[in-house]
């Protein structure tokens, strides 16, 4: 996985909004697993070409590391991944509860967790009002 973010031109966000609602962004005042006032659902940001920094500047994995493969496309997986510095945290639709503990998400999951051990770092899933460290 990329230390360093850098978009990847080979991937777009796509109809995906999980960064709309998914995360808390205190900046608008959004709670985890809410939607954004201004994401429309499946087509994106209201608006996009004056959003805050803050959104300007996130990008997850699935965009910036073209390792991942296509079942890592957060469309499909229902997740949003991203990396701050030995830490990996994903952040699991309610929706889709338990999709993060199947195949093959959950064995990536632990290789991850595995890898980063040795140096203090480790996997955090958050999956609506659940958190689990891998």
């Amino acid at each position: 996985m990329c230390a360093i973010p850098e978009n990847t031109e080979s991937r777009t966000c796509g109809t995906c909004t999980l960064c709309c609602r998914l995360p808390d962004i205190s900046y608008f005042d959004k709670s985890a697993n809410a939607w954004c006032t201004h994401c429309i659902e499946g087509q994106g940001c209201s608006i996009y070409e004056n959003r805050p920094a803050l959104c300007r500047d996130f990008l997850c994995l699935w965009r910036t590391d073209d390792s991942l493969p296509a079942e890592w496309d957060p469309a499909l997986s229902k997740m949003m991944i991203y990396q701050q510095g030995p830490q990996i945290t994903v952040l699991a639709d309610p929706d889709h509860p338990d999709l993060w503990r199947s195949e093959p998400y959950r064995s990536q999951l632990e290789s991850w967790a595995a890898k980063a051990e040795p140096s203090g770092g480790y996997v955090i899933v958050f999956c609506g009002e659940e958190v689990y460290k891998i």
